[in-house]
Parts: C-alpha cells; structure tokens; sequence
C-alpha cells in the first residue's frame, strides 16, 4: 500500500508572494504543495505570536516547511509549535550570529526606524529591501512577485529580522544558500548546501536545481 503524499509548505520572502515558487515542481506523486501568505501582523505581535498564528494554516500532520530569507527564519519559529517532518530554509540564516554586520549594527543603533518604508509602492526600493538588489530590468516581473505593500508589515518585518533572538541554529535544519547572497552574505552562513553564483533570488532564477534536488533532501 503506497504512503500518504508528503505536505509541503511553501512561505516565501519579505514582501513577497508565492508567485516566487512558480517553477518548483515536485513529482505529484510523493509531494503535495501549499503555498502560505503574509497576513499583517497585529499591532506589537511578536514573531513568536505571529508564528503560532501562521501554523492554523497548517493542516495534516508532520509536514515540511520550507522558508525562503524572512520566511525562512518564520519557518523556524513555526516549527516550535508543530511537529515537522524537515525544515529546510533557503537564502535565510539559522541564527542570528549569522547576520550580516550592517543588521547586527541596526539593532543597536536602531538606524533601521529610519529607513523610508513608507515610499512601498516604489517597486526598486521595495525589490532593494526585500532581494539585496538594485532593479532597473524587468520592473513588472518584480511587481508581481513583491505584492506586500503595506508599510507597517514591511517595518515590522525588518525589525523582527534585525532583532531576532535565535543565537543556536536548530538542530536538524537544513540550509541552502547562494555564495554570492546580497542580503545574507554567505561569508557569515556556516553548515550549508552551498549553491555557487546562487543570489538571494536564487528560487527564481536556479529552480531547475531545486526541481532536481528537493526531493532528495526531502526523502533523505
């Protein structure tokens, strides 16, 4: 008799949409995939909070999670509240030791308060914050994976990431990072799938490999 289909949960990056996860495809016939959303969070909500929040929309049991850069640090802190089968993060960070030192800067200068959040429907300074680049191609493809427009998200977002309190990486987590990450630098990421010439966009634009090789880290 053949087993159950493995559930996959999808969370994407700051600011983005599971439009980002468009070319993954995993073989139907192990693997069911979900796609989760940004919701708003409440006024002060902790990650913690707004994690638990974020597990309701998971339904089975003993799934997998899998987070791309700030949803890769929510995954984690998802898989406090559940029981996963594997979680695995990509261009994140497992700690807070691994980010980089203009974050680690922010949050004891606070400098990050300062930033023009308010200007989120400027889609080359939104793609700056949220994917480490400068956009000056392809604007409407940006656009339609960078949806999350509202400015006390993007405020809250960015001060969850600079003062996130994980000092130990989880044990059994996977990580899978780019060598020339713009956000998460890979000079600061230890104990990972190190994916070469991969950016911080690389589930975009490298999907072939994740096509080829997530079902192997899955099933492993």
């Amino acid at each position: 008799m053949k087993e159950e289909k493995i559930q996959v949960y999808l969370m994407p990056g700051m600011a983005a949409n599971p439009s980002i996860f468009e070319n993954i495809k995993l073989p139907a016939s192990d693997f069911n995939i979900h796609y989760l959303e940004w919701i708003i969070p409440f006024k002060g909500e902790s990650i913690e909070d707004y994690a638990y929040r974020m597990t309701k929309k998971i339904e089975g049991e003993s799934p997998v999670l899998i987070g791309v850069s700030f949803g890769g640090i929510l995954v984690q802190e998802m898989a406090r509240h559940i029981k996963a089968r594997k979680v695995i993060i990509i261009s994140s960070v497992k700690s807070n030791k691994e980010l980089p030192k203009r974050m680690i800067f922010a949050k004891y200068t606070h400098i990050h308060k300062l930033l023009p959040t308010g200007l989120v429907n400027n889609v080359e300074l939104l793609a700056k914050y949220a994917f480490g680049e400068t956009v000056t191609k392809r604007l409407s493809l940006y656009e339609k994976y960078l949806s999350i427009r509202n400015k006390y998200y993007l405020d809250w977002s960015i001060d969850q990431i600079v003062n996130w309190k994980q000092e130990t990486p989880d044990d059994d987590l996977i990580h899978i990072h780019g060598s020339k990450d713009a956000v998460f630098p890979s000079t600061n990421i230890k104990n990972c799938i190190r994916i070469e010439n991969g950016t911080h966009i690389m589930i975009i634009n490298k999907y072939k490999w994740f096509n080829e090789n997530l079902p192997k880290i899955i099933l492993t």
